[in-house]
């Protein structure tokens, strides 16, 4: 393993969270931050943050509904143990294509979201919160609007905006 160094992507994707070893070959668990299964089995080469070095990713797989990775020179037990924690990122360019009318996280926050009835600003997302079902966009940190297309009506994250139509009452019940 070696440092990504100075040449590194400056943008970073997390695809998953190392857990704790399993087995005794060096094999690790994750947290698995795709819905796709499949984006794990087409990995090569990720950044580990957390120790700042890259690694080969010899095969991934999942036992029941546990990720687990094995990477090239990780074959003990201690080997494992010293990644645990450390995020497995690879560079924005290698996210996987989304279908259409699908979206990034990391691409609403930072969205201005903007009232379509009125041309009102209400603030802008600050974080995503999975909520079940659609998930939430956090507004200013203060307040959450549902991420279902009946209220989003309007998704332009190159633009970073996101006209909303809000149910009746929803601002009054979520403003401090």
């Amino acid at each position: 393993m070696s440092s990504p160094g100075a040449d590194a992507p400056s943008e970073w994707v997390t695809v998953a969270l190392l857990g704790k070893p399993r087995g005794n070959r060096g094999e690790i668990t994750a947290l698995a931050f795709s819905s796709r299964p499949e984006r794990y089995g087409e990995l090569r080469r990720v950044y580990l943050f957390g120790n700042g070095e890259s690694a080969e990713v010899e095969s991934t797989w999942f036992h029941g509904a546990v990720l687990v990775f094995k990477f090239r020179g990780v074959d003990t037990i201690s080997d494992a143990e010293r990644l645990t924690g450390c995020e497995v990122r690879v560079p924005a360019a290698e996210r996987i294509a989304l279908d259409p009318g699908e979206f990034f996280e990391s691409e609403l926050v930072g969205c201005e979201i903007v009232d379509r009835p009125t041309g009102q600003t209400l603030g802008r997302v600050s974080a995503w919160q999975d909520g079940g079902g659609s998930g939430l966009l956090v507004v200013d940190g203060a307040w959450l609007i549902p991420f279902a297309r009946s209220i989003c009506v309007e998704i332009d994250p190159a633009a970073k905006r996101i006209a909303v139509e809000l149910p009746e009452g929803l601002k009054e019940l979520n403003r401090p």
